[in-house]
């Protein structure tokens, strides 16, 4: 089933004739009946005029902007009216509405796995609008519970092939949170692929809502804590290497020799202060006392 244009004309000008034959109708009803003898003539173009009347009464339909009406006739599909005014169509015909406006679908809460099995909340948000008509009247039973369906069937689909987050820096795989772009393109595809069956487009995805699920959700804080001092601590021991080292040179630089004993002394001194996380306590050697 595809939109096709449904034959329609100006319907004010229908208007005028409905208003001018219930009328004329009513006129010649009232001079045909009231004569002494009443003129069936009269009468019965009286009646055909009213009838005329009712019958462009079902032929006009008023068209909203971004909306669209889906013309039946007798169960059969005649096409759709997307021009917005009041029209005249074919008579005795279903008139169902379809809204071509962008709308947003603000998903729930969804408790899923991610690629490593860990429990994640996911949610997203999805813009789409109807595209053909036709599609999202006959094709499926309801397209505004179609998308709700759809949406969270994907958003579950493509939680799956991905991490929640990646915890060290020589993984490259792509993750829910590092990656929200990625992610998001491709579940707007992945639901491009299930909604076209319904006459829908989708013009954006984005994901509102990540977090880890309850019961994992303090372990894994802790987890990102151990990682985050691991990294620090890491940062600090190369900038502590990368100062003793320049402190020697300098030494060595200014004829200072020292000794492989008070090479090490030093270098562990150094090390001591700059990695430790407090401030150092430093113990003055004034002399040796000798009894």
């Amino acid at each position: 089933m595809t939109t096709t244009k449904a034959w329609h004309v100006n319907g004010f000008l229908a208007l005028l004739i409905a208003l001018a034959s219930f009328a004329g109708g009513i006129a010649l009803l009232i001079v045909g009946g009231n004569r002494p003898e009443p003129n069936g003539w009269l009468i019965v173009a009286g009646i055909a005029l009213l009838l005329l009347f009712i019958v462009l009464l079902t032929s006009l339909t008023i068209v909203q902007p971004n909306q669209a009406k889906i013309i039946t006739f007798f169960g059969r599909y005649k096409g759709t009216v997307t021009d917005s005014g009041l029209w005249l169509v074919v008579p005795f015909t279903g008139k169902t509405k379809v809204s071509l406006k962008v709308r947003n679908f603000n998903s729930q809460t969804l408790k899923v796995n991610d690629a490593e099995g860990n429990p994640i909340e996911i949610g997203c948000v999805v813009v789409f609008k109807v595209t053909d008509s036709a599609k999202a009247v006959f094709d499926v039973d309801n397209y505004s519970k179609f998308v709700e369906v759809q949406s969270e069937t994907a958003i579950r689909h493509i939680a799956a092939h991905y991490a929640y987050d990646t915890f060290s820096d020589d993984e490259v795989k792509p993750s829910l949170r590092g990656n929200a772009d990625e992610v998001s393109m491709e579940l707007t595809r992945e639901l491009q692929t299930r909604l076209s069956i319904a006459g829908v487009e989708v013009l954006e995805t984005r994901l509102t809502h990540l977090a880890y699920a309850p019961e994992i959700a303090s372990a894994m804080l802790q987890r990102q804590q151990a990682i985050a001092i691991i990294a620090a601590r890491q940062k600090i021991v190369e900038g502590a290497v990368t100062m003793v080292e320049s402190a020697l040179k300098q030494l060595m630089d200014n004829g200072i020799e020292l000794d492989e004993e008070r090479r090490a002394a030093m270098i562990n001194n150094l090390m001591v202060t700059i990695v430790s996380d407090r401030a150092a306590t430093p113990v003055i050697n004034t002399g040796t006392v000798y009894g």
